[in-house]
């Protein structure tokens, strides 16, 4: 749970507010100057953004604790307090990076012509970009689930424009889709948030974590809330929405949505779950829930395989990928029940999140690359394009790489901390899901790879010269991705600064 005894407002913990302010007066700026110098604008705060990351993960590792700062000075419950932990730290750091490298890939896409005065499209996209960063940023630093709710709204509100920029039909059709499910996620989340506020009179994460009780309000409460982010994070079988709106939307869009936007809500999911209601939570629905997970990874994988468009199948892949992160829960909470530390189990599945994160991005601007050159993603048509862009395949192989799991990958790091949870815990089913999951992952990887790679007797006349700097952004991304696993060489582990003693959950 979040210690409502840590440090509250050092000064240098103004870097909070930064952090939380930043991404609007960068959203208002671009809105007023126009989309032509918007994209400027855009870049200059996701590098600052980073810049300003770092410090305050710099400073979350010189303290060794939680950094807080209460707005205005009132404590919560009358005020908002702002709580960072390594959890919060680590999620800041990878959105600033991601957005900074899709800021630079997207350039070309949504750049005003010359001989036009104002366009929608490069307006609407830098300015919703920035307002998907502010929002991200608010889920990662609130501690009430009031505010927590806001900051769901304003991700709701700023990535469903980003599905159908384009303004055609299919892309309506799947924002309209995709804005049902998240108003649904939206509803269920707030009734539950107003149950809990009936029984126990605050919305603060650390107050109700000491308030909250075994009872049939905080369960009622727990399911109405837990389902909504299921929709809303797009887990097996609410995750109809998710491949018409990433496929179809921009490269750039497509990795923001995918690689961020479905993160927001898990995070959300795991306040409530390990920092509301740890001992609540029964191993049974941290296993129903692992289920689910199960079923989107073997389910998303066989679907992603039979996928005739490259962009569908990494959708599909993501539906799958989602799937990982849930394993978390009946470690986490198997770990505690025998004593053990959860460490292995809460690094493993932020691990997965940052992992899945920054290869998803490179993959989707990939296929990006591969559309421009093209003119389709057919990957029944993509014989020679691995020589006419043998960067972009290549970071496609490093990002595919990370996905399957191989070493020294992210995803080979987080899912062996995961595999290890299973096996310390007796929990060997989800063990054998992870194996057949990889094993599913890599036959679609290869397969588009062999595709590509094939060789074709007339070369492929490009419908569109790409920029070398837009492969060199896609190659970086995935290059990081790829060597994430050597995170485990690090001598501190920053996602577990300012967690709780996780050996004193379930414990009176």
């Amino acid at each position: 749970m979040i210690d409502s005894a840590s440090t509250i407002s050092s000064a240098g913990d103004i870097l909070l507010v930064l952090a939380l302010t930043l991404p609007f007066i960068g959203m208002i700026i671009a809105f007023v100057v126009g989309g032509r110098r918007a994209q400027t604008i855009a870049t200059l705060s996701f590098l600052l953004g980073f810049i300003l990351s770092a410090q305050i993960a710099w400073q979350l590792i010189e303290s060794g604790q939680s950094l807080n700062y209460l707005l205005g000075g009132w404590a919560p419950p009358l005020g908002i307090k702002l709580h960072l932990d390594g959890f919060s730290a680590v999620m800041l750091l990878a959105t600033s990076v991601i957005l900074f490298a899709v800021a630079i890939f997207a350039r070309a896409d949504f750049e005003t012509p010359i001989d036009v005065k104002e366009a929608r499209a490069p307006l609407m996209f830098w300015t919703l970009l920035l307002a998907v960063w502010g929002a991200l940023n608010l889920i990662f630093l609130a501690s009430d689930l009031f505010t927590l709710y806001v900051a769901l709204e304003l991700v709701t509100f700023a990535g469903v424009p980003l599905v159908c920029l384009d303004g055609k039909a299919a892309t309506l059709k799947a924002a309209l889709r995709y804005l049902l499910f998240a108003l649904l996620g939206s509803v269920l989340y707030l009734l539950g948030a107003v149950l809990l506020y009936g029984a126990y009179g605050t919305l603060d994460i650390a107050l109700l974590a000491q308030a909250v009780q075994p009872e049939a309000i905080t369960y009622a409460a727990a399911a109405l809330m837990t389902v909504g982010l299921l929709a809303k994070t797009a887990l097996f079988p609410l995750h109809l929405w998710l491949p018409p709106a990433h496929a179809g939307a921009p490269a750039g869009a497509s990795a923001v949505l995918s690689a961020l936007v479905v993160k927001g809500s898990f995070f959300l999911l795991l306040r409530l779950w390990l920092d509301v209601m740890p001992e609540l939570v029964t191993l049974s629905a941290a296993q129903f829930l692992a289920g689910l997970g199960a079923t989107a990874i073997i389910v998303g994988n066989i679907v992603a395989l039979r996928q005739a468009r490259l962009k569908l199948l990494i959708a599909y892949s993501t539906v799958a990928q989602i799937g990982y992160l849930f394993l978390m829960f009946p470690l986490f909470f198997g770990l505690s029940a025998l004593n053990l530390p959860t460490e292995t189990a809460t690094t493993g599945g932020m691990l997965q999140v940052i992992s899945h994160a920054t290869a998803k991005t490179a993959m989707f601007m990939a296929a990006g690359l591969i559309y421009s050159t093209l003119g389709h993603d057919r990957i029944a048509d993509l014989r020679g394009v691995g020589r006419q862009l043998p960067l972009t395949m290549l970071a496609f192989a490093l990002a595919g790489a990370s996905l399957i799991g191989l070493p020294p990958t992210g995803g080979f790091l987080a899912k062996w901390l995961l595999l290890t949870s299973a096996l310390n815990t007796g929990q060997w089913w989800w063990a054998a899901v992870m194996l057949v999951g990889g094993l599913l992952t890599s036959c679609y990887v290869f397969m588009v790879l062999v595709r590509a790679m094939q060789i074709v007797e007339t070369p492929v006349t490009p419908k569109l010269a790409v920029p070398r700097y837009r492969e060199a952004v896609v190659l970086a991304l995935a290059t990081f991705a790829f060597l994430l696993g050597l995170a485990a060489f690090l001598p501190i582990d920053l996602i577990q600064i300012g967690r709780p003693s996780t050996l004193l959950l379930g414990q009176p």
